[in-house]
């Protein structure tokens, strides 16, 4: 299947995915392109904030407490950073799924994701169902 273009789907202003619409028709898949590109621009705008703020020289503070919590702020940072670049990967092989005709649809059992899950979290690859029954067998062995 081609990956549509933004310019070949137009979506109405305000457009929001429904149940009463065939499950990922060219409009929603469109929505979810729109959304996850968004997203994932916000995030790599929010990355170069933080590489320009990683590089202001902290040797220049005086104090050795606030140098040491500059340290703890940046490594926070970091691994704040590590995480989105995860997200990013996660937002890309949402983008690919969406190109493949693969979006929308749990990974374990094929069924739809439902709207309002894949709403709140457009990188999502199981129904609501099978991630609850992924938490509950990693909390077993978690524990075991």
């Amino acid at each position: 299947m081609n990956a549509m273009t933004k310019s070949e789907i137009e979506l109405p202003d305000g457009y929001r995915p429904t149940d009463k619409e065939d499950f990922m028709n060219p409009r929603q898949k469109e929505y979810f392109r729109r959304k996850l590109l968004a997203w994932k621009d916000e995030i790599l705008r929010e990355s170069r904030s933080t590489l320009s703020n990683l590089q202001e020289d902290i040797g220049a503070l005086p104090d050795l407490a606030d140098r040491a919590s500059t340290e703890t702020d940046r490594a926070l940072e970091l691994r704040a950073r590590d995480r989105q670049r995860k997200l990013i990967s996660k937002i890309e092989s949402a983008l690919r799924r969406i190109d493949e005709g693969e979006y929308g649809y749990c990974e374990e059992t094929g069924e739809p994701i439902s709207l309002a899950r894949l709403d709140a979290r457009p990188v999502a690859t199981l129904s609501l169902e099978a991630q609850e029954r992924h938490e509950r067998s990693e909390r077993v062995h978690r524990d075991d």
